[in-house]
């Protein structure tokens, strides 16, 4: 998987280079925290599923 990806930041409103800040594997799948490279804002993925809020 990449360091970095884009994606869509709802706190600056537009597309962002998101980047890999950690991540490791549970029993679960594989955990995975990224931020917003502009204002920090971030969030986890465990095995593809987010803890964003829906818009």
């Amino acid at each position: 998987m990449s360091l970095e990806r884009e994606h869509e930041c709802p706190e600056c409103g537009e597309t962002r280079t998101f980047w890999k800040v950690a991540a490791m594997n549970l029993h679960l799948g594989e955990k995975t925290k990224w931020h917003c490279g502009e204002c920090d804002y971030g969030f986890i993925q465990i095995n593809g599923i987010s803890t964003e809020q829906a818009a």
